[in-house]
């Protein structure tokens, strides 16, 4: 080598090395490659979950839905609140918290925290299981800490942080005009352009991670709460620990893309929406901002030390609590079977995370199989080009039965329509019986919570009988009653003459001659519910605003497999329709990637219905329930 040349070898040999990107050590591993998935204590406890029950829960994860990707467990929010008299989502004043003002699990529920223990029992105990850790924290700091103004703790020195010749406490880092909007007692921001500020959240992040954390879900810092200072800084925390932690948003109420833009980078996964119950209108809800989100690039977007995924919130399936309840699981999932279908197709397709909410203690078959389908599974992790897909058409079934017309006029005079649900649904209790002469009773429904003072009734009436038929009908229909429009009517009240519904789907009811078909006969429950024989489904009313029809929808992705497209129709209507695509249309949402319709083979998901080979044709259409889906699968 020309000895004039070594040196300009060595530098650029030294330009090499420093260039090469340093081993990759524990934290710096890829984080959410896919959707992260797990449970979460929120949707069955609410605040009140016990170390006992959480463990208890994370033993069946671990044995029950690891196999199928599901890795995290979470603690939901106000673990450090004593669990006594007068504590609530809240209160002020009931929260545990140490010398530093830093929130520590309330012992009384978790009594491996003891000692200054904090989490890291639970943890250890959670990684034994093969699974990862996680909890719920607040914006900023508690008030109980401003209040109490605890001194800040400088983590560098292990003392209280000092900066400019004086010592640092709660009240000069807290913004007290800064609260949580949804828990004003509970936390504030704190001021983030303070040494002593970022001091705070440093001593909070390094206590997580001291503990085993693996997954921190920081709430009342995005959407209409939107606190990017905190989050940014957190982040930039996080990347310095040896511990990789997944780092969640939560939530998102009025979240946009805009928005998402300034932060997503940072995060591995962020609220959209605000909370999401076990009610249609809240799953419904979803569609539009899961369609902006994905046309705006976001799904798998660069995120902390790996990929950030929009979040649609919790599965609230199985056995659940209520919002802001001091009580734990108590009852079950009021969503119909084809709503829960509709739920976990759009968050698999969509590929929001998957977090589910029930309690695992009391997890039936029916959402044990929903939850871990493996066709859902392999969409949300590993599809692609997820959107929504527009080129659909629909058209209402024939065969969906209407009210006449003067039931009809009857309804709307009073801006009501009648539908079916679960029994076990509250909204069906509301139905009683009215005497209006000696010999005939009316079966009226009268909402007081709107203080509806002239009730919609039917006119109640024995099923007509021949005199042979009388004792058959004693053994196999004793209380069930026809409901008709007039009191001399010979047109009776059904509901689903076609097939028995195990949901709670709305469907019309239908008025025709009457007959000694089951679906015209209704019982009378003591609890104010009015049963249908044929379905087992009751009747309630609601007003037309709430029941509107909301059309259909249909999301598209494209699977691992060569040539393997997924395509989901959702009828977020209230009548069953069949909703229809055009093969040639699929070429216009999967750019660069041009279909031969005749090699293409179809099937569908719930159904299982097998379209064999489709050969020429061009049209591929499936008959979708009120609130339902189909979900196809097809290889071309």
């Amino acid at each position: 080598m020309i000895p004039t040349m070594r040196p300009l070898y060595l530098g650029l040999l030294l330009f090499i090395f420093l260039s090469m990107p340093a081993p990759q050590s524990l934290g710096e591993m890829r984080l959410a490659t896919t959707p992260p998935r797990g449970w979460n204590s929120y949707d069955s406890f609410c605040w009140t979950v016990s170390e006992e029950e959480f463990l208890q829960n994370a033993q069946l994860v671990s044995q029950r839905l690891r196999p199928l990707g599901y890795e995290y467990v979470v603690v939901d929010y106000l673990w450090y609140r004593k669990k006594v008299e007068g504590a609530n989502v809240d209160s002020l004043g009931f929260d545990v918290i140490d010398e530093w003002g830093r929130v520590i699990p309330d012992p009384g529920r978790w009594p491996s925290s003891g000692k200054g223990k904090g989490f890291a029992k639970v943890a250890e105990e959670v990684h034994g299981l093969g699974l990862k850790f996680g909890i719920h924290v607040m914006r900023g700091i508690s008030t109980q800490a401003y209040n109490a103004n605890t001194p800040i703790l400088d983590v560098a020195t292990g003392k209280q942080y000092e900066e400019n010749g004086r010592k640092w406490f709660a009240k000069d880092v807290g913004i007290k005009e800064r609260p949580c909007p949804w828990m004003k007692n509970g936390f504030m921001s704190v001021d983030t352009e303070l040494g002593a500020g970022r001091a705070f959240l440093r001593s909070l992040y390094q206590q997580y991670a001291d503990w085993g954390v693996d997954f921190v879900k920081h709430d009342c810092v995005f959407g209409e709460d939107f606190q990017p200072d905190e989050i940014t800084y957190v982040s930039s925390v996080l990347k310095t620990f040896d511990r990789a932690i997944v780092y969640s948003l939560s939530p998102g109420t009025s979240a946009t893309p805009a928005m998402a833009s300034n932060v997503s980078s940072a995060v591995n996964m962020y609220r959209i929406t605000g909370d999401d119950w076990d009610k249609w209108e809240d799953v419904a809800s979803h569609f539009d901002v899961s369609r902006d989100f994905a046309a705006a690039g976001k799904i798998g977007a660069n995120g902390l030390r790996g990929l950030s995924w929009p979040d649609l919130d919790m599965l609230p399936l199985g056995q659940l609590t209520d919002p802001g309840s001091n009580e734990g699981p108590h009852r079950r999932c009021s969503l119909g079977l084809n709503e829960q279908r509709t739920q976990m197709t759009l968050w698999s397709i969509a590929k929001s995370p998957l977090m589910f909410g029930g309690d695992m203690r009391d997890l039936d078959d029916e959402t044990f199989a929903l939850i871990t389908n493996p066709t859902l599974l392999e969409i949300n992790s590993f599809s692609a080009d997820n959107k929504e897909f527009p080129y659909i058409s629909t058209r209402p079934l024939s065969d969906l039965k209407r009210f006449d017309n003067v039931i009809k006029q009857r309804l709307s005079s009073k801006s009501l329509t009648l539908g079916l649900t679960s029994c076990n649904n509250v909204e069906a209790r509301g139905w009683s019986v009215k005497d209006i002469d000696d010999d005939l009773e009316q079966v009226c429904w009268k909402d007081s919570s709107k203080g509806n003072r002239d009730p919609f009734c039917f006119h109640k009436r024995t099923p007509l009988l021949s005199s042979s038929a009388e004792d058959t009908y004693q053994r196999k229909y004793n209380k069930k009653i026809h409901l008709v429009d007039t009191k001399m009517s010979d047109f009776c009240l059904g509901a689903s003459p076609n097939r028995k519904l195990a949901s709670r789907e709305i469907e019309r009811g239908s008025i025709s001659p009457c007959r000694m078909d089951t679906n015209q006969m209704w019982e009378l429950n003591n609890n104010g519910t009015l049963e249908n024989s044929y379905s087992g489904l009751c009747a309630y009313m609601t007003d037309i605003q709430t029941a509107k029809a909301t059309g259909t929808r249909a999301w598209i992705a494209t699977g691992r497999k060569k040539g393997e497209i997924f395509v989901a129709f959702f009828n977020l209507d209230r009548n069953r329709a069949e909703l229809r695509m055009q093969m040639s249309d699929l070429d216009k949402a999967i750019p660069g990637r041009k279909l031969n319709n005749g090699s293409c083979r179809c099937r569908e998901v719930w159904s299982g219905k097998d379209y064999g080979n489709l050969g020429d044709t061009d049209t591929v259409s499936a008959e979708v329930e009120s609130h339902g889906t189909a979900l196809l699968l097809l290889q071309c």
